[in-house]
């Protein structure tokens, strides 16, 4: 991608890769699962257009940035801890905060602990759920979708990552990406099979080219998904090293955009809570909330222009 610069950055004990372009004001742009800077390829050269300084880092675990071994190593303290570190070291006092997917999660993690670094945060797909004091995350997933639900099928190290080789790491890149699939991704009993995505196209999607799948695949071929799959398989402890902040609302002005087909906001209750006001309490500040017509999972990829146009829009006012 033209002009955008690629470093390597100590932060928090590992090495870490970003991409960034542009001068001014930081937005930081955190990817979700199986993704990496890549997924925000569109956003970093229109935000560097729009006299914004536009970082992506690949986060631990992910893309060209260390992975450390040991499962409990990918808490959401270490992720975030990593995000401090890499502001710290890039000289920034407080960014906007973009994120998606497992990089929604761990922004919201951010504005709870750091809210001081956030001034204003647009939040893809992941609205932020809190912390149930009664019930350990993975366990109330197992008790609502089951065994072979994605989440509780990630949890054995080795397992995934041998059925996910089965398939090949380019089926399974394209299998996630285009998927349109709405609800809870169940996997087939045993087997990666047709995975999250059961009519997998043969062609790809306008937005998806060739030469981006071949980017994300050549990346995972070279890591695996085990740095991927390490955050799934923290759920629970993350949920006990949390609880100092139960019932803490999050602060920080907030825009919410999802896509009307996407697997998260078609979950159960989701909807119900985002538009009924639960989502509006436990994030006092949340301005906005846009639902996508006709947009999936990945929507900073799939409606990139309308998504970049947002996040301008929103950190404008600030």
């Amino acid at each position: 991608m033209e002009g955008i610069e690629h470093r390597i950055v100590e932060v928090n004990g590992i090495k870490m890769h970003i991409a960034k372009k542009g001068e001014g004001p930081m937005v930081l742009l955190l990817h979700g699962f199986p993704e990496l800077w890549y997924s925000w390829r569109h956003q970093i050269v229109t935000l560097s257009s729009h006299g914004y300084h536009a970082v992506a880092p690949d986060l631990r675990g992910y893309g060209d940035t260390e992975a450390p071994a040991s499962v409990s190593s990918y808490t959401c303290f270490h992720i975030v801890g990593d995000l401090i570190a890499l502001l710290d070291n890039l000289g920034a006092h407080q960014v906007f905060l973009v994120a998606h997917d497992w990089g929604a999660a761990i922004g919201w993690y951010l504005c709870m602990f750091r809210p001081d670094k956030v001034k204003a945060y647009v939040c893809l797909s992941v609205p932020f759920i809190p912390r149930n004091p009664n019930t350990k995350t993975l366990d109330g997933m197992h008790a609502l979708y089951g065994d072979d639900y994605y989440v509780c099928r990630f949890q054995e190290l080795g397992k995934m990552e041998a059925e996910m080789n089965e398939v090949g790491t380019a089926y399974v890149m394209k299998n996630i990406l285009t998927t349109r699939k709405i609800g809870p991704p169940i996997l087939p009993k045993g087997e990666y099979g047709i995975g999250f995505n059961p009519d997998t196209p043969e062609t790809l999607p306008s937005w998806l080219t060739e030469d981006d799948l071949a980017y994300f695949v050549t990346k995972f071929e070279k890591t695996g998904f085990t740095g991927g799959l390490n955050y799934y398989r923290n759920l629970n402890l993350n949920w006990e090293l949390t609880t100092p902040w139960t019932r803490m609302q999050i602060k920080v002005p907030v825009k919410f955009i999802t896509g009307e087909l996407d697997l998260v906001y078609t979950l159960q209750g989701i909807k119900e809570y985002i538009h009924g006001g639960g989502f509006k309490e436990n994030v006092p500040n949340l301005e906005e909330v846009i639902v996508q017509k006709g947009v999936a999972h990945f929507n900073n990829q799939e409606a990139a222009e309308e998504i970049s146009n947002h996040i301008c829009d929103f950190i404008k006012k600030f």
